[in-house]
């Protein structure tokens, strides 16, 4: 319940003047591209992120206990006051005080090369989790916000804002069963112990490699995997591999049926199911859509069959180009199956389009690509990056950049920190982290937010800078999308700060941000190769621009049967097994065939986080384009849409129904069928984003 947890030099410099000049960098760019920085080795520790006490493992026992102390005041001061503003304030509090604990942790488990930091940080995290289930249970707590909720006159003279993050609140009480009598409430704690442990355990074991006996396998193909004595370990698809009987051996063998696991998934379901109506809801995916811009599960159903339907012709066009390219390749069987999907469209795309991310990538050192972000963030919103250098033991890694985030008349907004090169134990993933969000404190001064961005990319090395492939630049993007939601979203409470919003709107503003990356107009202002100084060719940024769509819906399809089968497992329960309803929801949504012993379902991990909500990404990514199109793509740069944009979207973090800001920016609410329309433009048209408007 208290958890929500997650200088460019001058703009008017032209191409020319950046080709001629291409070592003079601003300091944001030439802190990226520069070799890591040297540690002074006698300055003061002041701890993780500059918190004090965490200058040691230790240190998370201290600041649990601060938490706790301060959790006790809170309560007492909630379940004390008469109900007003101060009620909301109070929780908002509880809920930062618990979260400044937890989010830090729940970086730290998984971002920090020091073992003793992660298993710290890991118990936690187990321990801020047992503290917020018994507040989700405290009925005295509970009865406070009821009291404000049900006093309409109280509720009359509140804000906005104010209101909604008292029902927030309120809801998520609801969803852990308070309102219930004693027997009840017993039950779904109980649910919700349960749903942990069977969470934890399907996801670990939808990561866990297959086995099989090494004669199993022909010879000649054994050396592609993992070889453990007499057996094989399979740890993944093998998708990208040019050898089709690598990627038909590792399907089958990777996504072989484990019976403990398809229990798991069974009992994980049900217990689920049964813990949203035991608190009054349909089903699971009801539960899970409140709040959300799709609402209801039929409205998601409705939108993942409306773009079926749409994109049809399109995906089967698709499947008809990766047959014939399996011909081409003199294939033992042109039948397309699931393993080639990957594999084939990308090699149609290469075929096409020639594209080889080694001549991109250096046109794209990550200084530049800095610089560009930097660039674009400060002609579209006022706002520029400064580098700053961490104090002794602020940062996990020598190799970690902190960036402060500056508006040009409000001053600082918050503080990035750059978690972008590749380490032992870290792991492969881009992702976003709220370590603090911002909130107004009581004092009327402005809590800054605090993120990190975690990449994998290569280190620089004495003679080359770090250099990105296009997708790599894409990826730093969109992270930078999220980062700068959590900076604008400068909201009243915490609890609504940033990235803490629905799931199928947070995805809005990275997404957004791959329209930017991909419009020739801003590349254009930052790529050039890192020894000549020569800018991205516009040929080469079209190119790229016409690869995508090559088999794009077919990819798209692939998503929309992702997100099909998540909506039915958590829907009304059914009479078959997840295998059955897997094969019957890929022969709809998909087109490919099934293939017999085989449970995908079992390495769909998504299942845990994106539970009913998988379908997220495909409607964030037609809100994205729709912004896109009618505010940006005229003009990338254009500072009135980019306030616009911050105003009616960003600022409001999940303070203000998501339906609602999107309507704020576009003028009016889009049907289903303008989201779908939104995507499927997207693979038909010609990409305004590849033209160069001045010319």
């Amino acid at each position: 319940m208290m958890l929500a947890c997650q200088r460019f030099v001058s703009v008017v410099r032209n191409s020319r003047t950046l080709s001629r000049h291409v070592t003079t960098w601003s300091p944001v760019g030439a802190a990226f591209n520069a070799q890591r920085r040297k540690v002074d080795l006698f300055q003061k520790n002041v701890g993780l992120f500059g918190v004090p006490g965490l200058s040691t493992p230790a240190g998370f026992e201290v600041a649990q206990q601060r938490a706790l102390r301060e959790t006790e005041q809170l309560v007492e001061t909630a379940c004390n006051n008469p109900p007003g503003a101060l009620t909301v304030e109070t929780f908002d509090q509880l809920s930062d005080s618990l979260c400044k604990v937890a989010d830090l942790a729940d970086f730290v488990k998984v971002g920090h090369p020091d073992p003793a930091f992660r298993d710290a940080a890991e118990k936690a995290c187990i321990n801020m989790g047992t503290v917020v289930e018994r507040l989700n249970t405290n009925v005295e707590l509970c009865r406070s916000l009821k009291n404000l909720l049900d006093n309409k006159e109280v509720m009359d003279s509140l804000d906005p804002d104010t209101r909604r993050v008292a029902e927030l609140f309120m809801f998520d009480f609801e969803i852990s069963g308070i309102h219930l009598d004693e027997s009840k409430r017993g039950k779904a704690v109980s649910l919700n112990v349960n749903l942990l442990d069977l969470n934890n355990e399907f996801l670990n074991g939808s990561h866990l490699p297959s086995r099989i006996e090494k004669r199993a396998l022909p010879e000649h193909i054994r050396h592609c995997f993992s070889i453990d004595g007499n057996s094989i370990q399979i740890g993944g698809l093998h998708a990208d591999s040019p050898d089709e009987l690598v990627r038909e051996a590792a399907y089958k063998i990777f996504l072989f049926p484990n019976s403990s696991l398809l229990l798991c998934l069974d009992d994980l379901l049900a217990c689920r199911n049964e813990l949203a109506k035991l608190v009054g809801y349909e089903s699971f995916a009801h539960r899970a859509l409140n709040g959300t811009m799709a609402k209801t599960p039929e409205t998601v159903m409705k939108f993942l069959e409306l773009l079926t339907d749409k994109l049809s012709d399109r995906t089967a066009k698709d499947f008809n180009l990766m047959r014939d390219m399996k011909m081409k390749m003199n294939s033992r069987s042109i039948e397309l199956m699931p393993w080639d999907h990957p594999y084939l469209s990308s090699a149609v795309r290469a075929e096409r389009y020639k594209i080889d991310p080694s001549l991109y990538s250096p046109y794209f050192s990550l200084g530049a690509c800095m610089e560009g972000l930097n660039m674009l963030f400060s002609q579209l919103l006022g706002v520029s990056f400064q580098n700053e250098q961490p104090m002794a033991g602020e940062v996990w890694s020598e190799d970690v950049h902190k960036l402060a985030v500056v508006h040009e008349t409000e001053g600082l907004l918050g503080y990035i920190y750059c978690d972008f090169f590749r380490r032992p134990d870290k792991p492969h993933q881009d992702c976003h982290f709220t370590i603090r969000g911002g909130r107004l404190k009581e004092n009327g001064e402005y809590q800054h937010p605090v993120v990190v961005l975690m990449l994998s990319l290569p280190s620089p090395t004495r003679s080359t800078p770090t250099l990105l492939t296009p997708g790599m630049m894409e990826n730093l993007f969109h992270e930078m999308g999220h980062a700068m939601h959590s900076m604008l979203g400068r909201t009243r409470y915490q609890h609504v700060t940033g990235t803490r919003c629905s799931t199928d709107f947070a995805e809005v503003p990275s997404i957004l941000m791959e329209f930017f990356a991909t419009d020739y107009r801003v590349v254009n202002q930052f790529a050039r190769h890192y020894q000549t100084g020569q800018p991205l060719p516009k040929s080469m940024v079209s190119r790229l621009c016409e690869s995508k769509r090559i088999c794009g819906a077919a990819d798209t399809q692939l998503q929309v049967f992702y997100a099909a089968l998540d909506q039915v497992y958590h829907g009304k329960p059914q009479s078959r097994s997840t295998t059955d309803i897997l094969k019957k929801m890929q022969e709809k949504f998909y087109g490919l065939p099934y293939v017999p012993n085989t449970a995908w379902q079992l390495r769909f991990s998504h299942l845990i986080g994106y539970g009913a909500k998988y379908y997220s990404y495909l409607m964030s990514r037609a809100i994205a384009s729709m912004v896109w199109r009618q505010c940006f793509q005229k003009d990338p740069f254009n500072r009135d849409m980019g306030e616009r944009y911050r105003r009616e979207m960003l600022a409001h973090g999940g303070s203000k129904e998501p339906m609602l800001m999107v309507q704020g920016m576009l003028q009016s609410s889009p049907t289903i069928e303008e989201l779908v329309d939104a995507l499927v433009a997207d693979l038909d048209t010609d990409s305004v984003t590849c033209r160069d408007d001045s010319s």
